[in-house]
C-alpha cells in the first residue's frame, strides 16, 4: 500500500533552562488535525516506555546471515604480508612457485569456462521454470524494501514508527515491530498531563527521528517535559520554520494486516497471571544467561490451582518457580515459543509495580500489560512465526468478527464517543443482532480504523493511516466464507460430552462432496483449547494445532463457544444437540 507523509517540520526536542518542549510534528496530510500540549507529570516513565517502544519497533528476530567483513580485512592483510616475505627471503622459490600457480591459472580457465557453460543452461532453464512461479519476486522485493530504508535513508526507516492518538481519557502509542511479531501500547492517562490547551482529538504518524530519540535519553528527573504534538511545525534556532517535509513509502501488506489483526486476537479470553517485577526480572535473568543451541525451544508453564507457578526452560530442563499463585479452577499447561522476545519489556521492570500476562492457549499469542502506576504499556508477542498474526483469519473468525454486519454504524457511532465497550457498542444500537454487531466491529478492527484496548477491555476509534485501506486487505477471506458455509452443517452430528477433567468435548462430522470429516474439539472451564483434532487434508497437512486451523475446527468452535455456560451435565455422559436444546430451552 503507497502512503505519503507530509510534516510541517521535522520533530525537535527544546531546551530552555529546565523546561524541555518534546515536539512531535503530526502528518498533514490527515483530515483530522491532531494537537495536543501537555506537561507530563513523570516524564523518566514516559522517556523509558517511548524508549521500549522504539526497540519494538527496530526489534527483527529473524534468522541473519553471519557479516565477516573483519575476517576477510584481516585475510587480505596477511596475504600481502606473506607476498612481501617472500620477496624478500625466497625469491626463486616464488618464481617457481609462480610458474607453477600459471598453470594451474591455465587449467583453471579451462575448467571454469566448462563450468560457465553448465550454469548459462541452468541459468535459462531456471527462468523457463520462474516464468510460471506467481511468487518469485514477493520474498526478495521484500528483503530489498527493508534494507533499502534500513541503509540508504535511516530517517526514512522510521516512518513506521508509532502512531499517536488523542483519545478523550489518554494519549495512546502504538508500534509494530519491523518482523511484524511484536505489537506495543503506551497508554498515558490525561490526568498524567497538566494541559496547557485543548486537545485535538484524532490519530496521527508522527516524525520520529533517531536524533529525537537520542535527545529523549537526556531527560532527567530534575527537568520540566512538556509535549507538543503541533500541525504548525517547530522553528530551529534562527526561529525560520523549514520547508514541508513530504515522504513516500510502499508499506508491506503483512505489516497492516497484522496491525490490526493484533486487535482480534487481543479481543479473546484467555488465563490471565499476575506476575511480580521480580518474577519477570527472574524469567529475563534467565534468558539472559542461557543461549540455546537445539530444540526444543519453549518454556513451559505449569499451572497448577492454589499453587506458585513453574516454568520449565527447554532444552535445558530447568524448571523456574515464580512467587505468582494460579487462580484458576484446574491444572494446565501452557507452552510459549519465541521467548527471546521477551526481553523487550526488561527496561520496563524497574518501573513497573505488576506485569500482567494473558495467555491465549497453545500456538496463540500472548499478551503482556506491564502496569507502570502512571501509564500502561501494552506488549502482544506472536507465537513463533514472523508473520503469525496475518496467518488467514483465524482470529477474526474465534472472537465472532466475521463478515461486515453494521459496519458504517459503528463507525460513526466510534468516531463520535471515541471509546466503548462491546456492551455499550450493542446498547447503543438496539435494533441490531449481536452477531451484526460484532461483525461490524471486526470489519471496523479490520480496515485499521479502531484498536482493542485490552487495558479497559474496549474499543477505541483510531484510524492507522491517512488514506483508506485497500478492500483486498480487508475483504472476507476466503477461509471465513467456508466457515460460513459448512456452519450450517455443524449441528447435523454434533455431540457435547462433559469430562471428570471438567473439560467439554465436542464433535461432529462434517459431510462435504461425498467425503466426511471427524472433527474433535475440547475446551475447558476457562473457556481454552486444550486438545483439536481434525481428519481432514488441510489440517493433516498443516501444523496441526491451533496456529493453523482448518475450517471445520473453527466452525466448531463458533458453535461451541455459545454452550460452554450449560450446567449440571453429567461426567460422561454423550448429549446430542436435540438433548442440548431441551436443555437451553
Amino acid at each position: 500500500m503507497k502512503v505519503g507523509y507530509k510534516y510541517a517540520s521535522p520533530s525537535r526536542c527544546t531546551q530552555d533552562g529546565g523546561q524541555t518542549t518534546l515536539g512531535l510534528s503530526p502528518d498533514l496530510s490527515r483530515d483530522e488535525k491532531v494537537s495536543f500540549c501537555g506537561k507530563l507529570k513523570h516524564p523518566l516513565v514516559f522517556r523509558d516506555a517511548m524508549l521500549m517502544l522504539r526497540e519494538i519497533v527496530i526489534s527483527d528476530t529473524r534468522k541473519k546471515t553471519k557479516e565477516r567483513t573483519e575476517y576477510f580485512t584481516w585475510l587480505d592483510e596477511e596475504i600481502e604480508r606473506r607476498v612481501k616475505a617472500h620477496k624478500e627471503y625466497m625469491p626463486e622459490v616464488r618464481e617457481a612457485l609462480k610458474q607453477e600457480m600459471d598453470a594451474y591459472d591455465v587449467d583453471l580457465s579451462q575448467k571454469k569456462d566448462e563450468i560457465e557453460q553448465l550454469l548459462q543452461i541452468q541459468r535459462n532453464l531456471q527462468k523457463q521454470i520462474d516464468q510460471y512461479d506467481a511468487w518469485k519476486d514477493y520474498y526478495k522485493i521484500e528483503r530489498d524494501f527493508w534494507k533499502f530504508i534500513k541503509d540508504r535513508d535511516y530517517s526514512l526507516w522510521f516512518v513506521l514508527d508509532p502512531v499517536i492518538t488523542v483519545h478523550n481519557d489518554q494519549v495512546s502509542f502504538e508500534a509494530f515491530s519491523l518482523d511484524e511479531s511484536i505489537y506495543g501500547c503506551l497508554s498515558v492517562p490525561m490526568d498524567e498531563f497538566d494541559l496547557l490547551q485543548t486537545p485535538g482529538l484524532g490519530t496521527t504518524n508522527i516524525d520520529f527521528s533517531a536524533k529525537l530519540e537520542k535527545e529523549m535519553q537526556r531527560f532527567r528527573s530534575y527537568t520540566d517535559v512538556t509535549l507538543s504534538v503541533n500541525p504548525g511545525g517547530f522553528t530551529i534556532e534562527n526561529d525560520i520554520v523549514p520547508e514541508y517535509i513530504e515522504k513516500k513509502i510502499d508499506l508491506p501488506e503483512t505489516w497492516i494486516k497484522g496491525f490490526n489483526q493484533v486487535s482480534s486476537a487481543a479481543a479473546l479470553s484467555g488465563v490471565e497471571l499476575m506476575l511480580s517485577p521480580s518474577d519477570m526480572y527472574d524469567i529475563c535473568a534467565f534468558l539472559r544467561k542461557h543461549k540455546e543451541k537445539k530444540s526444543p525451544r519453549y518454556m513451559k508453564w505449569i499451572l497448577e490451582p492454589g499453587k506458585r507457578v513453574e516454568i520449565v526452560f527447554e532444552p535445558f530442563g530447568t524448571a523456574l518457580t515464580l512467587n505468582a499463585i494460579y487462580q484458576g479452577n484446574q491444572r494446565r499447561e501452557e507452552k510459549i515459543w519465541g521467548r527471546r522476545r521477551w526481553l523487550v519489556v526488561e527496561p520496563l521492570i524497574p518501573l513497573a509495580k505488576a506485569f500482567y500476562v494473558r495467555m491465549l492457549g497453545f500456538g496463540m499469542p500472548q499478551f503482556i500489560r506491564a502496569d507502570l502506576g502512571v501509564m500502561q504499556m501494552t506488549v502482544g508477542f506472536s507465537s513463533w512465526s514472523s508473520n503469525d498474526w496475518v496467518k488467514g483469519t483465524a482470529f477474526n473468525i474465534m472472537a465472532g468478527f466475521t463478515g461486515e454486519g453494521c459496519y458504517s454504524d459503528i463507525y460513526k457511532l466510534l468516531k463520535e464517543r471515541r471509546s466503548l465497550t462491546m456492551d455499550e457498542i450493542s446498547g447503543c444500537l438496539p435494533n441490531q443482532k449481536s452477531d451484526q454487531v460484532k461483525a461490524g466491529i471486526g470489519m471496523l478492527l479490520r480496515r485499521g480504523e479502531g484498536y482493542f484496548d485490552i487495558i479497559n477491555d474496549s474499543v477505541r476509534f483510531r484510524q492507522l493511516c491517512n488514506a483508506p485501506i485497500p478492500e483486498e486487505l480487508y475483504e472476507v477471506s476466503d477461509l471465513e466464507l467456508d466457515v460460513g458455509k459448512i456452519s450450517k452443517l455443524t449441528f447435523d452430528n454434533m455431540t457435547v460430552r462433559y469430562s471428570h477433567q471438567h473439560e467439554f468435548i465436542f464433535t461432529t462430522t462434517y459431510k462435504e462432496n461425498g467425503q466426511a470429516s471427524d472433527t474433535e474439539l475440547v475446551i475447558d472451564q476457562d473457556g481454552q483449547i486444550t486438545k483439536l483434532n481434525c481428519s481432514c487434508a488441510k489440517f493433516k497437512r498443516g501444523e496441526r494445532n491451533l496456529s493453523d486451523p482448518c475450517a471445520h475446527i473453527l466452525a466448531l468452535y463458533v458453535a461451541s463457544y455459545k454452550l460452554l455456560k450449560l450446567k449440571n451435565l453429567e461426567y460422561g455422559k454423550e448429549y446430542k444437540i436435540n438433548d442440548i436444546m431441551e436443555m437451553l430451552l
